[in-house]
């Protein structure tokens, strides 16, 4: 601990009457030359800035003291923000908050930042659920009590997490972490502690709790309860169904550092657009993959002994295909004859183009020299009763996955699909619609392939609203040249 630079954080609001007593309850085990703390006055009407910078001249207070003053106040997110900023600009290795009403205790500040300092957690939480009846033995009001416990029920629920206290204000971060999230684009209000949590599981970084008492004074609480969970319950949502594509916000986009790949997963194993295409190519055919992405198609239809040729923009070629060809779908040619193969795949490709029809008319072309080759087309279905509810409460979010995904150019429904096709000479031999992949968002376990066996139950009733995807397969039809050189090969 002796080499690590440590920042108490004090957030400061009309806390004349506490503060000192805060300060010195600052445990001297700290190392007095890495440690700091610095208070921020968020626009007090007290004195609570003038008894702070007053505190160390009479004592013999071990640690350099930072007074800070903010002339407009931010609220609780908003000074949080300006002393984490300061923790990057210093350079520290931990910062720990603490609030300047006393209601979290100092001495725990010890054990609060050594998980951090020994490598074994990016974040820690202090709870005061953790010992059974404490918070209540503290203080704790019951109706607080019980409305933790609910929120955090529900928080762990969507997040898939198992903290024992979202809550608590009593927490310690690692800058390096904090150097990884937006938490500048967080609110300035109270939840601003819900979305830094909300953050750090996005990001896969690794948070601890330990328990900590639980003391509830005289002290002026400035939270709107009801307002207070609503914002959390709503962040939560947005958070949590951000990486199923439903919704998007700047500061829940936490990724940069996971696999491209992850966006471009195997759904196989329950019914989707991979085993659907799967079987709709025969054993032991050619197989022209369109976008073969990450290859996972093309793996598995090599164990059904199909020749796969994968087509894509990327550099590296994929393990799942037996040939691959770089080429970029928006502008090069086709650099295959259609004809070789007896099917095409274009598994979530043609929302990606930024012409379609024209990449549609060039495919026909190709494939009516030869109406034998089939074409497999997936893509979302913008119909899908979730986007249509988002709309009428006035959402349409881009995101990084599923049918809104931000890269997408395009979106169509069921006929805008397959007039693009049939308009160029395809005629559709089947048309079908597929369950959002529930698996990939809560796991391929009985509820997650439950929910697609309803969603599959769903479609039966109504296709355009409950298709989470589109599914076409397609023939061209022969072009007059091919139908002429049959005449010519049938005349008597």
């Amino acid at each position: 601990m002796s080499n690590s630079r440590i920042l108490i954080f004090i957030v400061a609001y009309n806390h004349e009457k506490t503060i000192q007593s805060v300060l010195s309850r600052i445990p001297e085990t700290l190392p007095a030359s890495g440690t700091e703390v610095l208070i921020i006055d968020d626009a007090s009407d007290d004195r609570t800035f003038d008894i702070s910078t007053e505190y160390p001249e009479n004592r013999d207070f071990p640690f350099k003291l930072t007074v800070l003053y903010n002339p407009v106040n931010q609220g609780y997110g908003g000074n949080q923000k300006i002393g984490y900023h300061y923790a990057i600009e210093q350079d520290f290795d931990v910062v720990a908050l603490v609030h300047g009403d006393g209601q979290y205790a100092p001495e725990k500040l010890p054990d609060l930042v050594a998980p951090i300092i020994a490598g074994e957690a990016d974040a820690v939480l202090g709870s005061r659920m953790i010992e059974k009846g404490d918070a209540l033995k503290g203080g704790m009001p019951y109706y607080k009590y019980f409305g933790n416990k609910i929120l955090t029920a529900y928080q762990n629920l969507f997040l898939g997490a198992r903290l024992s206290e979202f809550h608590s204000g009593y927490r310690a971060y690692s800058v390096p972490a904090l150097k990884k999230l937006p938490f500048d684009l967080n609110t300035n209000d109270f939840h601003f502690d819900t979305e830094i949590i909300i953050q750090l599981m996005l990001a896969d970084m690794r948070i601890k709790e330990i328990p900590i008492p639980t003391y509830y004074g005289d002290e002026i609480c400035h939270v709107d309860g009801l307002k207070y969970a609503w914002d959390v319950a709503k962040s939560t949502v947005v958070g949590a169904f951000q990486k199923r594509g439903v919704f998007y916000e700047r500061k829940f986009d936490i990724e940069a550092e996971k696999s491209k790949e992850g966006l471009y997963l195997p759904k196989l194993g329950y019914e989707s657009s991979h085993t659907k295409a799967l079987g709709a190519v025969k054993d032991g055919t050619r197989v022209l993959d369109l976008g073969c992405a990450s290859g996972w198609v093309g793996k598995a239809l090599k164990e059904k002994g199909c020749h796969v040729v994968g087509i894509d923009s990327g550099d590296a070629s994929p393990d799942g295909v037996d040939e691959y060809i770089r080429a970029d779908l928006n502008t090069d040619a086709l650099p295959v004859r259609l004809q070789e193969f007896d099917t095409v795949l274009m598994l979530d490709v043609i929302e990606h183009l930024t012409d379609p029809e024209a990449f549609v008319l060039r495919l026909a072309d190709e494939a009516r020299k030869n109406p034998q080759t089939e074409i497999v087309i997936t893509t979302g279905n913008v119909g899908f009763f979730v986007v249509r509810l988002m709309l009428l409460i006035g959402q349409f979010n881009y995101g990084k996955r599923g049918i809104l995904d931000r890269t997408h150019t395009r979106l169509f429904t069921f006929n805008s699909l397959r007039r693009l096709f049939t308009q160029r000479g395809f005629e559709t031999v089947e048309t079908s619609g597929i369950p959002a992949p529930y698996p990939l968002a809560i796991g391929n376990n009985l509820v997650g392939r439950a929910l697609v066996r309803v969603n599959s139950w769903l479609i039966h009733l109504s296709r355009g609203l409950f298709s989470y995807q589109i599914f076409m397969r397609l023939k061209p039809l022969p072009s007059l040249t091919w139908l002429l050189n049959e005449a010519k090969k049938h005349r008597r």
